[in-house]
């Protein structure tokens, strides 16, 4: 059996659409069942996708945005850059992963890892983390990616509380060789 032709690549401008798409419908079905159905149904494409074209048209130093394409439709994405919070350990991070259902265990999502681990490396850094809701089913892929359990928080999402967990690598070159 022939691989999937794919395109993994920086996302432009033109690209907001896609990744709004992506974003809205990952999280209508990662999160249903966690997230309350209202705030589910209230996402908006359209808003997401303004914030999207106004994020890759003046992208903050040392980010990254890359997407994954199969004929031509972004199917799931990985973005990120300076870890947010002032950890003192992890100094990359991987602000959102989405990968639509359909696409899931195919490989798609250890490629944005590693392209994402790339781009962390390019910019000089050696490690990242990633927070995660704890009831994502999907957390366990950051484990099987080597990702090692840091810690946990208490995080609002439209007034509701949720408990979220950070994965960490020490070093994204390990990282990057062990997928090869």
């Amino acid at each position: 059996m022939q691989p999937e032709s794919f395109i993994l690549r920086p996302a432009q401008p033109a690209d907001a659409a896609g990744l709004a798409r992506v974003g809205v419908e990952t999280w209508r079905t990662a999160y249903k069942g966690i997230i309350s159905d209202e705030t589910l149904a209230g996402l908006s494409v359209a808003a997401r996708q303004e914030r999207w074209f106004e994020r890759l048209a003046a992208p903050e130093p040392k980010s990254f945005t890359w997407l994954v394409e199969l004929a031509g439709q972004v199917v799931g994405f990985s973005s990120g850059g300076v870890e947010r919070d002032g950890d003192p350990a992890y100094r990359g991070e991987i602000y959102a992963l989405y990968l639509l259902q359909d696409y899931q265990k195919r490989g798609f999502g250890r490629r944005l890892v590693e392209a994402s681990a790339h781009s962390l490396i390019t910019a000089g850094m050696t490690n990242m983390l990633i927070w995660v809701l704890c009831d994502n089913p999907a957390r366990h892929f950051y484990e099987a990616l080597g990702g090692r359990y840091l810690r946990e928080r208490e995080i609002d999402i439209h007034g509701q509380n949720l408990m979220e967990v950070a994965y960490g690598w020490n070093d994204l070159q390990a990282l990057i060789k062990k997928d090869a």
